[in-house]
């Protein structure tokens, strides 16, 4: 094979150039041959089946029905594929001088004689060692991907499923594939059931009922931020989803709550994690509240005048309850929209605080959150994950209930962001003793992941909180601030001729709207507002897919700003320097979290790895980690949260129609620190803005919060058969 034009990861997918057996190679000797293949190679042997066709622009081809690689024999064949990268250590250089060494026994001397690798210049025992050990990972993820692929699975996923279990993936596989949906990131449960019918899992199997069930209430939870589902509403999904009859699947569901894989409280199931979670939370802020100061308390009307004279401003009637709550209480909770003033009292607070020398902790969810809480306040401030500090050797956090954290004070912003677990992982290592104030805006989307934790600790009226509404930060020029509380209060967007920091440009077709998007970030803003494309503007849209979903916008900015240069390719996606990239997963051995933004800053093609600067920290992704990464260009507004940019272009279209939420575009709008646009239609802008039914999530936080309430049922029970009984 001469060379791979095209291979997708994900499905196979391949295009290459190849010569036949015998020719030189030259262009004229050379065909192309299209189909898929697991794991293809520049200068592997090719066997192919298939027929000729004429493909209407690129010609004559040889689609082939199958294609199986082979390990090449030449001598030419072994320096074409060695030169490609496969083996990390080896680059084009050091694949000439070992074949012209060992000619066609080369790939002999790497598989049982790799020592003699160290007679070629420049191979030490250093690289000598890395080029034995990546041969090994070849071969090996090259078995399971040959194995997965022929049950349908993709490349990438199979390489995250050898990462995992290394020479026992085919054998763990076989045994039970479901185990893939909670071991392994990114395959869910779809992937893991197509496994095992494949492999002859029968489709009425009470393996199959228990993961369809888990699945079931995992989705609840992931997709719409759920914490329980409804015994009855959980088996008819199910059903939905496996095709198998409600008797199966009330067996699956007892056998699961007797084993502990499920838990049931009164008609309500929950996967256990978040029924502790939100079982612990409430005992926690509980303990919170009823644990006495340890510290003489604060005179509360002098130490607000102090504040007021030493910050020289006068605080407004909510300011002032704001900061009286978290002066006099153990939690207390500050809400409002942008320019209200939470900074101010988070300010106040430090001051105030540090006159007392007590030690005061701030932290926010995200590392962009937290950034710019240190910005705003002069003071210190960690993301919730550093904070707590993961020990990846015994997989959990450094701090928790049994080493908690040192500090008299917490002061936690974005708290809307945060997810019923993370909020209980961030508590729990809390000493009782604290005083913890909790910032946040609970008009924006709730958290990715599932709870309501900010809206249902104010729904529970219990804790102290304070609403601010006045709007401070403002000026005459100053739209997006205004606009926001605009969107908020169901108003339509203010909008004003000349220099603004707020425009709408109305664009109807999505094609126009991709078209003028491009031009924006590229060449208009960096023009006239002498921003930076790559740091300073980002792309918020509602969508992943179609031509406005960020998949396609990624592609399409990063071939108008980036389109060159050395690049590893996953996919479809080639990540090259310069790009701005978002993680995708929490990567407690890296220190980065999901939603985090870093720059590539180089890309090696002899080590088949990236280097990504993220706040300036280099972190280096080897090619099989790539799956970890995406063009950040654009993002979801979801994604966004937490975040500020000098620059937000926000795309708004009918084609969002589902997702136009009030919500959605007051997130959005408010992302924009210095210039906000918004392209797209003017109907989609005003459905957003007229559309504030907000999905209720189903929690029961803020009624184990407050015993006086009762939690509603939500529906009927549903009888369950005696597990290993009949149905």
């Amino acid at each position: 094979m001469k060379s791979v034009v095209h291979h997708n990861d994900e499905t196979g997918y391949t295009v290459c150039r190849v010569a036949p057996e015998g020719r030189r190679g030259d262009d004229g000797d050379t065909f192309v041959i299209v189909g898929n293949c697991a794991v293809i190679w520049e200068g592997e042997e090719l066997h192919a089946e298939g027929e000729w066709t004429i493909h209407p622009q690129y010609g004559r081809q040889f689609h082939a029905k199958s294609l199986t690689c082979v390990t090449p024999t030449s001598a030419e064949g072994i320096r074409r594929y060695l030169a490609s990268g496969m083996i990390k250590g080896i680059g084009p250089k050091f694949a000439g001088r070992i074949v012209d060494k060992f000619g066609e026994e080369t790939l002999k001397i790497i598989e049982s004689a790799s020592a003699r690798l160290c007679e070629i210049d420049g191979i030490g025992e250093a690289r000598r060692r890395r080029i034995k050990e990546s041969w090994v990972e070849q071969a090996g993820v090259r078995e399971i991907m040959i194995f997965l692929q022929s049950h349908g699975i993709g490349a990438a996923k199979a390489s995250r499923i050898y990462r995992r279990y290394g020479a026992d993936a085919i054998a763990v596989v076989k045994r039970n594939p479901y185990r893939l949906c909670a071991d392994v990131w990114g395959i869910g449960f779809k992937t893991a059931d197509a496994i095992a019918l494949s492999i002859g899992i029968p489709r009425d199997s009470e393996i199959r009922a228990k993961a369809g069930l888990f699945f079931t209430l995992e989705s609840e939870s992931e997709d719409g931020g759920h914490c329980f589902a409804i015994g009855a509403d959980l088996i008819l999904h199910a059903q939905e989803l496996l095709g198998i009859s409600v008797e199966i699947l009330g067996t699956a569901l007892a056998s699961s709550l007797e084993q502990g894989s499920l838990v049931k409280e009164e008609n309500r199931i929950y996967l256990p994690s978040l029924y502790l979670a939100e079982k612990r939370v409430a005992e926690k802020l509980k303990r919170l509240m009823d644990t006495p100061l340890p510290y003489k308390p604060i005179q509360t009307d002098a130490a607000v005048k102090w504040a007021e004279k030493k910050m020289g401003l006068s605080l407004a009637a909510m300011q002032y309850k704001a900061l009286v709550n978290a002066l006099r209480s153990k939690i207390s909770i500050i809400t409002g929209g942008p320019g209200v003033g939470k900074t101010t009292i988070i300010r106040a607070l430090t001051e105030i605080f540090g006159a007392r020398k007590l030690k005061l902790r701030l932290a926010a969810p995200t590392g962009r959150a937290a950034k710019r809480m240190n910005e705003s306040t002069g003071f210190a401030a960690q993301t919730i994950h550093r904070l707590l500090k993961f020990n990846p050797q015994s997989n959990a956090f450094t701090y928790c209930a049994e080493n908690p954290l040192e500090g008299d004070c917490f002061i936690l912003d974005e708290t809307s962001m945060m997810d019923i677990r993370l909020f209980d992982q961030f508590l729990q290592a809390l000493p009782d003793t604290v005083t913890l104030i909790l910032v946040g805006d609970t008009d924006q989307l709730p958290s990715v992941g599932p709870g309501n934790v900010l809206r249902d600790l104010i729904d529970s009226d219990v804790i102290p909180f304070a609403r601010l509404n006045t709007i401070y930060r403002q000026d005459n020029s100053g739209l997006i601030v205004r606009n926001a509380h605009h969107v908020n209060n169901g108003e339509k967007l203010e909008l004003r001729q000349g220099d603004s920091d707020f425009y709408f440009i109305e664009t109807g077709r999505p094609e126009d709207i991709l078209a003028r998007t491009v031009e924006l970030m590229v060449r208009r803003i960096p023009r006239k507002f002498h921003l930076d494309p790559f740091a300073d503007v980002q792309v918020l849209t509602p969508m992943r897919k179609n031509t406005l979903g960020y998949e396609n916008l990624n592609d399409a900015i990063q071939h108008a700003l980036n389109p060159s240069g050395p690049s590893l390719v996953r996919g479809a996606t080639h990540f090259r320097e310069r790009d701005r990239v978002m993680q995708l997963k929490n990567n407690y051995d890296k220190d980065v979290f999901n939603g985090d933004i870093g720059f590539i800053e180089k890309v090696d093609s002899e080590e088949r790895a990236l280097v990504v600067l993220f706040d300036g920290r280099p972190v280096i992704y080897q090619q099989n980690e790539l799956d970890e990464l995406a063009l950040a260009y654009a993002c979801s507004i979801h994604k966004s949260q937490g975040s500020e940019y000098p620059a937000v272009i926000v795309l708004l279209h009918t084609q969002h129609y589902m997702l136009l939420q009030r919500n959605l575009l007051y997130t959005a709008i408010t992302r924009g620190r210095k210039l906000c646009l918004v392209v797209g239609s003017s109907k989609a802008v005003a459905i957003a803005i007229a559309t504030n039914q907000v999905r209720e999530r189903r929690t029961t936080l803020q009624f184990r919060l407050n015993p006086d309430r009762a939690i509603p049922s939500g529906g009927t029970d549903v009888p369950l058969p005696e597990p290993g009984g009949d149905a």
